[in-house]
């Protein structure tokens, strides 16, 4: 059981690894800083402040003992949304919700390794609204990347469940513990319904961001 543990986690970090290597390698450095170029310091703080709204309003779930499957994601759909939305409603510029992303991954990898996929779902939500949109400059896209950002994070762990890490740490089958005995209408039913809690979120975002913006209390 433990070697089987550990071969799985050594697996799925080759994984990881590999894909930072083959994205960060050093032909794409200079396109990495012509990225960050684009930034001022206090976009990164604004970021940075939104990142800890977003994770102190989420401090409730470690008293949530409900064992059921993406309860997670139900119960920080709200948080995980409307403040990332505010951030890059504020932060009109690609990147703000993937390094939004990286600082939440950078605290809750401390608390659940598997959770600093959560950074690869902001990537890929940002990704899919720059495709669509071409940018922040629609609101909507902002709200179309907020809505897809923690809903993203139930099919990455399934994968990452499923292929890399099988075992948990008491022999368990991680895959069968993630998904708690729920079959697979119930994890449908309980995805759309994180999606449309994000979406919901991601809206009312977006209308405080404005209603910030015409009080002058949300600057460029």
């Amino acid at each position: 059981g433990n070697k089987g543990t550990i071969l799985s986690v050594i697996d799925g970090n080759r994984v990881i690894d590999t894909f930072f290597l083959e994205t960060f390698n050093q032909d794409s450095l200079p396109a990495v800083l012509e990225f960050f170029k684009k930034y001022k310091i206090k976009d990164i703080v604004f970021l940075a402040i939104m990142t800890a709204c977003t994770l102190t309003t989420g401090a409730v779930m470690p008293f949530i003992q409900l064992q059921i499957f993406g309860i997670v994601q139900l119960c920080l759909g709200l948080q995980f949304s409307i403040f990332p939305v505010i951030g890059m409603m504020k932060v009109r510029k690609p990147g703000a919700l993937f390094l939004q992303s990286v600082f939440i991954a950078v605290f809750l990898v401390m608390m659940n390794p598997p959770m600093v996929m959560i950074a690869l779902c902001g990537l890929v939500a940002e990704a899919v609204a720059m495709l669509i949109f071409h940018g922040y400059k629609s609101d909507w896209a902002c709200v179309v990347a907020g809505t897809l950002y923690l809903p993203m994070t139930l099919p990455f762990l399934y994968v990452y469940y499923k292929f890399f890490h099988t075992v948990t740490d008491t022999g368990e089958n991680a895959l069968a513990a993630f998904l708690m005995g729920a079959n697979p209408w119930v994890v449908t039913g309980i995805s759309c319904a994180v999606v449309a809690i994000c979406f919901i979120g991601s809206v009312i975002g977006m209308v405080v961001s404005r209603e910030l913006k015409k009080a002058g209390v949300l600057k460029k």
